[in-house]
This record gives structure tokens, C-alpha cells and sequence, in this order.
């Protein structure tokens, strides 16, 4: 027996005999505590009036004790709806005992809206510290605290006062930059954790309810371009976040960021061919539409075809209402989405994938000849949160979202997609190329026509060390169609570089 069993085994390919060592896959190198925060900071405005932040962040751990992630705030009580800011909060934490912590926080940030005599948001530039004690319940933590909101080249600031925080450990897993294009194996998802990214575009007709804020009937329709990030957690259901802006119709500067849920089936036995509902909800406002306090409601059926090829084509309708305000509107939209990870199953049934660059940083852009509504032009400067992720050694996506943050343009925000070309290393971690984007831009009294827009870059960027990437552009910003606004830019960048799964 034992001579069969030899024979048998001389007879198998080497490669059947080869240890998982000896299989060249790229392994997770990097596994760091993250999470996923949401506050509520009340405050009084200078015209007299009272309304509250909402926030969402995204923080992931440096070491044991600091954090860093992108975060949005927006104005979620009284009549101020549109109130949106952008930005990045770096967070320092110390143990006090198995269940319980002290946090420090520093968020900064940029946008504005709803600007008048008495509510200035200067250049845009928003500060919110923020001291709290948290308590923990296994992966869910509350925290009460105190915190302050100014935008110190304006006149809005709220004195100290209490904050609330909810929020949920997770894990930050990720390869490292360096195996790009190495076939990998993970178990388990990879980056940010989310399955898709999709590119969003419709329109939204107002019903005979709707009005602007001076009360008078609004009646044009609203043409939105957007981006939103999906997370899978079964077969057809999803939760995921979405973002975007006025792009047409006389709406520019309104901006909303949505959270949403839904469900999908096979439709006639083919899994590819699905549909469904979704429902959102999240805050919206500038634009002048009115939407009270900013707190908006959507749901609608979907239909989703999953391609051969890989990326995803949908068609979404429904209503989007705001409660306390004077807005309602059916709609319907297209969406393009592209795969980037999928359900994690064990190392054993995972067929693998490649390992592509992913990069969350922040960005500063100068633009010197900004034209504005009633005729002059100013140099404006803007902070930004951008993403961008490879979709092969060449090509990659891009997205940006971000506000004025000096200038006179306090309120004015914009969210831009693309596609990006570039080189391999050049001289040592130099690498160069080029990227054009679209979106929607408004608010601050910049003129943009409907608030469609573009911009074009040209680039070169260092990899400072194995994670942190440097970049340096110049490029030009304009409206997508006339001549409303074209004004070039300097744009400097830094961002955190990892690996994620393309499966």
C-alpha cells in the first residue's frame, strides 16, 4: 500500500504539492483599527435663530492613540437647510479603562451656505473642537462632550456647548501599495470595505407643492450629478452612502448627502436582470430650495443589470420629500457603477483577485481669477477630500468633494468624478500624469451657470514613503457649457496610499 500511495504521488504536478508559502500571493500587510462616528452639535446663529450640525466621519487609526478620516457636517434643525461643510478630523484618544475612553478631536473644513447680512461664512473656512468621554458596548460606543463650531473669517461661532457622539469600531485592512498588480487573497474585505462606486445622473421635477425660500412656486426641473459607495451584506441587499449637487436648472449650490438601504430580486430567473426599492435619508438644502431643516426622505424601485464585464448599469425612480420644508419632487436617474471588492467568503472558496492602489487625502487648490455673480473676479482657494482608486496599472477613477475655504466665496461647494491616465515610476517614486473630471458646483455667489462643471489637471507626484503620496498639479476649472466661468488652478495634495482587492 504504502509503494501505491508513493507511486501516486510522484505521478501529481509539483504545483499540487506546494505549500501555501510557496504560492505567490500578496498577503494583508496592514490591519488598523477604524470607525465610523456621527455627532450632533447644537448651536445659535448671529441672526438669532438655532439650529444643530449633524455629522458622518470616517477615522482610521495611525497607531494606538491617533486617528485621522474624511467627515461632512451639515445643518440638520431650525430653517437651514443647505448649511454643508467638508472636511478632514484628526483625533487623539486616551484609555481610561476596558469600556471606556477620552477623545480629543479637531475637525477642519470648508462650505457654508444660506449667507445673508446677518450670517457671514467669510471665506468658508469652518474649526470644531471637541473634547468627549466615550462608553463602550462591544463594537458600539456613545459619548457625550464639549465642542465649539466658528468659521473664523465670518461671523458664525457658537460658544461651548454640548455635543453627542455615536459611533462603531471596525478594521482598516489593507495590502501594501508595493504589490499593485500581484494576485492576492483576503478573506475579507479590503479598504474603505465598500463593493461598488457608481456615477449618478437624472432629474428631479418639483411638485406643484414646492417653493423657494421666498415662498414663491418652484416649478423648473432640477438636473443632479452624483457619486454614491455601496456595501453589499447579502444576496440583493445593500446599504450605502451617496452624494450630489445641483447640475442643471437654475439650482447651483444645492448639495445632499444621503444614507440608503435596499433590496433587489432576479427578475425572470436571470440573476443578472434585478429589481427592487431602495429608501434614503440624509440632509439637503442650498439653491434656494426649500428644505426646511434640511433633513430629506427618498425611496423608489430599481432596476440593476449586473454586466458580463463587470460594471453594473441601473435605472432608480422615486420621490425625494423634505419633512419640515416646502420640497417635494419625483425622479429618475441613471447610474453606472464599478466593481471594487465584493461578500468576503473563506480564504479556501475565495478565488483571489489583483491587487490594485487606493488613495484617500486632502487637497488644497488655488484658483486665482474666480468669477463671480456680480461681475468681479477674486482669487479663491479650496479644501478638499478626494478618492481615487486604479483600476488598472494605467487608468484609474477619481472623485473630489470639497468647499471654498478662503476667499469671499463662503458657501460655495463642488463634487467632481473622473477618470485619470498615468506612468510607472519614472526617476525613483516619481510618476506623472493626467486626469478630467466632471460634477456640479455652486453657491457663494460664484457664477456657474446651471452648475455643471469641469476640470482638467496635469500632474506629478512622490511617494513620500511606502503609504504617503505627495502630489503637485496645474489645470484648468470652467463650467461645462458657456463661458461662465474658466479660471486655471495650482492644486497640492496628500494622500494616504493602500491596497485593495479587485476581485
Amino acid at each position: 500500500m504504502n509503494s501505491r500511495i508513493a507511486t501516486l504521488l510522484a505521478l501529481l504536478p509539483a504545483c499540487a504539492l506546494a505549500t501555501p508559502d510557496d504560492i505567490p500571493f500578496a498577503r494583508l500587510n496592514t490591519v488598523r483599527p477604524a470607525a465610523v462616528e456621527g455627532n450632533w452639535t447644537s448651536m445659535k446663529l448671529p441672526d438669532g435663530g438655532r439650529t444643530a450640525f449633524a455629522s458622518l466621519s470616517y477615522l482610521m487609526a495611525l497607531d494606538d492613540d491617533w486617528g485621522f478620516g474624511p467627515g461632512f457636517y451639515g445643518a440638520a434643525k431650525g430653517n437651514y437647510g443647505g448649511i454643508f461643510t467638508v472636511g478632514f478630523t484628526g483625533q487623539r484618544r486616551w484609555r481610561l479603562s476596558s469600556s471606556t475612553h477620552l477623545a480629543a478631536s479637531l475637525y477642519v473644513g470648508a462650505g457654508g451656505g444660506l449667507s445673508s447680512q446677518q450670517l457671514r461664512f467669510g471665506g468658508g473656512l469652518m474649526l470644531r473642537p471637541e473634547l468627549s468621554l466615550r462608553t463602550e458596548n462591544g463594537a458600539w460606543y456613545t459619548g457625550v462632550g464639549l465642542s465649539q463650531i466658528r468659521f473664523p473669517s465670518g461671523n458664525v461661532k457658537s460658544g461651548v456647548g454640548l455635543a453627542f457622539t455615536v459611533g462603531r469600531a471596525m478594521e482598516f485592512a489593507s495590502f501594501s501599495p508595493d504589490d499593485a498588480g500581484k494576485p492576492a487573497r483576503a478573506g475579507r474585505r479590503s479598504g474603505l470595505g465598500f463593493d461598488e462606486i457608481a456615477l449618478t445622473g437624472g432629474i428631479e421635477k418639483p411638485r406643484a407643492s414646492s417653493r423657494d425660500r421666498s415662498g414663491n412656486p418652484r416649478t423648473a426641473n432640477v438636473g443632479k450629478a452624483g457619486a454614491e459607495l455601496r456595501q453589499y451584506i447579502a444576496d440583493g441587499s445593500w446599504w450605502g452612502v451617496e452624494a450630489a449637487g445641483a447640475a442643471k436648472g437654475g439650482a447651483d449650490g444645492y448639495m445632499e448627502v444621503l444614507g440608503q438601504i435596499g433590496q433587489d430580486w432576479a427578475l425572470f430567473g436571470t440573476p443578472r436582470l434585478r429589481v427592487g426599492g431602495q429608501l434614503g435619508a440624509g440632509l439637503g438644502g442650498g439653491g434656494n430650495l426649500d428644505t426646511g431643516n434640511g433633513w430629506l426622505l427618498r425611496a423608489g424601485p430599481t432596476l440593476r443589470w449586473i454586466t458580463p464585464w463587470g460594471p453594473t448599469v441601473r435605472v432608480d425612480a422615486g420621490i425625494t420629500h423634505a419633512p419640515s420644508g416646502a420640497y417635494s419632487a419625483n425622479y429618475v436617474r441613471a447610474v453606472l457603477a464599478m466593481p471594487l471588492d465584493r461578500t468576503p467568503t473563506l480564504i479556501g472558496d475565495d478565488p483571489g483577485g489583483t491587487v490594485r492602489v487606493q488613495q484617500l487625502g486632502a487637497s488644497v487648490m488655488h484658483l486665482p481669477r474666480v468669477r463671480f455673480k456680480d461681475g468681479r473676479r477674486e482669487a479663491v482657494s479650496h479644501l478638499a477630500v478626494n478618492m481615487s482608486r486604479e483600476f488598472s496599472p494605467r487608468l484609474y477613477g477619481t472623485a473630489q468633494a470639497g468647499s471654498a475655504a478662503a476667499g469671499s466665496a463662503g458657501a460655495y461647494s463642488f463634487g467632481l468624478f473622473g477618470l485619470g491616465v498615468q506612468s510607472d515610476s519614472l526617476w525613483g517614486t516619481l510618476r506623472v500624469g493626467a486626469e478630467l473630471l466632471v460634477g456640479a458646483a455652486g453657491g457663494g455667489g460664484v457664477k456657474v451657470g446651471g452648475g455643471a462643471v469641469t476640470q482638467a489637471e496635469a500632474w506629478a507626484q512622490w511617494a513620500v514613503s511606502e503609504r504617503l503620496r505627495l502630489r503637485a498639479g496645474v489645470g484648468e476649472f470652467r463650467t461645462l457649457r458657456g463661458h461662465d466661468q474658466s479660471t486655471p488652478l495650482a492644486h497640492l495634495q496628500l494622500s494616504y496610499a493602500f491596497g485593495t482587492l479587485q476581485r
